[in-house]
């Protein structure tokens, strides 16, 4: 594998980007803008009901953050007129044929230009309605191999999924394909035209049965669940990635194709600065929570893996890949990006580093007070888990209940409620389980042959750097990632 220069690759390139307003989409925007400004065009592709909202979501959800601050501080007066040249938006679905694109004649310009794809859209709800997740994960998939064996002068289509496809996996996780039909549980026959038509004839049985949008949203949410889990996926998202990465292996053909597997993406390790985060993601929640005094226990094996990796790094792979297989396909194209191989990182120490933190920084409340925190109680196995679940909260909602039989329902509101609270927090608990006990490493030979081509070959290693080798984690957390959180998700 011989690699030039990423810089000097994407010079006078036009590429397509889907998912366009997604956290990884929005890094490697900015990425390609501010170190290869001779880039010729970046088509950016967007869901919106109309053109002007999507300039609206242009300006305001991409363009706007702060993420953007140094390419504008490069660029001076310039930026607005450089971005009108650089960025064409385009408003349009991946889940429909030819991405939703209405404009015929845009639609030609895109097959004849593009000489890059890279698809980030997705859904990434674990409990999604399932025909939204199968339309965008799985066929979304489809459609876009469909659109790239249109587009004449195309070097290489990107396919960015997850590291977490393998579902429930032990051991060390390859990076090998699926095939069409796999499932992860013995289980034979896995069709993805069936599971279509299993989503649209329970469609058809809830709109003759007369179900409210709310009654239909909560079925199609457990269906995913239960055809995931019967097929040996713990939840919709993964399950549905999978069936998009056998789609892709299946009707690739001869096009040179990349999968990128990312583990949990977290905040920027180095660029454009440290830190940046948008939204509460993943583990990041379970940080907020806690920052917050509201995480008290946890469940989870403390001595579990907890593959993380910055959004940066996962960004630049996906640049040294496509100069790797720009019009070269090649039997290894799937590469985890991730750290559990040569940088673990364990939730006993995510456990201290937000103990260290918050106890030096601690949150301040509604009310001005500094928020204390303590070491978390940790279950280490689901009985634990369910026996304080029962002393500490359900022989108070029988009390209720009982209270309520006695007093005419007057403590409805509040057993309701509590109820409403527990059966949330269950669902929680049984949707973020894999993970917590998740016994999986990540191989990464592919993206390590990368590594070591970038280093060898014409790469800026400098600018293109992906090697969680270089990762201290004590300084990351404590020092960029946490503090990035609070700066730019927590406000």
């Amino acid at each position: 594998m011989e690699l030039e220069s990423v810089l000097q690759f994407l010079e006078d390139k036009t590429i397509l980007i889907t998912g366009g307003t997604g956290f990884l989409a929005k890094i490697l925007l900015e990425k390609i803008l501010r170190v290869q400004p001779n880039i010729r065009k970046i088509y950016v592709h967007l869901r919106a009901v109309d053109d002007k909202s999507a300039m609206h979501r242009l300006n305001t959800e991409i363009i706007g953050k702060e993420l953007f601050r140094l390419l504008k501080e490069k660029m001076g007066a310039n930026f607005t007129t450089f971005l009108s040249e650089k960025l064409t938006l385009i408003r349009g679905d991946i889940s429909v044929e030819d991405l939703g694109l209405e404009d015929s004649i845009l639609r030609e310009e895109i097959y004849n230009q593009t000489d890059v794809i890279v698809n980030l859209a997705a859904n990434t709800n674990f409990d999604e309605r399932y025909d939204i997740s199968l339309g965008l994960n799985t066929f979304g998939v489809k459609h876009l191999i469909n659109f790239a064996k249109k587009c004449s002068k195309l070097k290489v289509l990107v396919h960015v999924s997850t590291a977490y496809v393998c579902g429930e996996g032990e051991g060390l996780i390859l990076e090998k394909p699926y095939q069409l039909g796999h499932s992860l549980n013995g289980v034979n026959g896995l069709n993805i035209d069936e599971e279509e038509k299993v989503v649209q004839d329970k469609l058809g049985e809830l709109q003759q049965l007369g179900a409210t949008e709310d009654e239909i949203k909560m079925v199609m949410k457990n269906l995913g669940i239960s055809r995931a889990k019967l097929y040996g996926w713990p939840n919709t998202y993964v399950f549905t990635k999978a069936m998009g990465e056998m789609l892709l292996e299946q009707l690739k053909e001869n096009l040179s194709v990349v999968v990128v597997r990312p583990a949990i993406v977290t905040s920027t390790f180095k660029e454009p600065f440290p830190g940046w985060a948008e939204g509460v993601r993943t583990i990041d929640s379970l940080a907020l929570a806690y920052g917050k005094g509201k995480l008290t226990c946890f469940i989870g094996d403390i001595k579990a893996i907890v593959d993380a990796i910055p959004a940066d790094m996962v960004v630049n792979a996906i640049l040294v890949a496509i100069v790797a297989h720009a019009n070269n396909p090649s039997d290894n194209f799937i590469y985890h990006v991730g750290s559990s191989l040569r940088r673990p990182l364990i939730y006993s120490d995510l456990q201290e580093f937000g103990f260290r933190y918050f106890s030096a920084k601690p949150w301040i409340n509604n009310y001005g007070k500094a928020v204390k925190v303590g070491k978390v109680q940790v279950f280490g196995d689901m009985d634990s888990f369910r026996r304080f679940m029962f002393i500490r909260y359900f022989l108070l909602l029988k009390g209720l209940e009982l209270l309520n039989t006695i007093f005419c329902k007057y403590f409805q509101g509040t057993y309701v409620d509590l109820k409403r609270k527990i059966k949330s927090v269950m669902r929680l608990v049984d949707l973020y389980k894999p993970y917590l006990f998740f016994k999986g490493v990540f191989d990464d030979i592919n993206t390590e042959k990368l590594r070591m081509a970038a280093k060898q070959g014409g790469v800026e290693t400098d600018l293109f750097y992906f090697d969680p080798k270089v990762i201290n984690w004590d300084d990351y957390f404590l020092n960029i990632h946490l503090p990035g959180l609070m700066k730019y998700t927590w406000k």
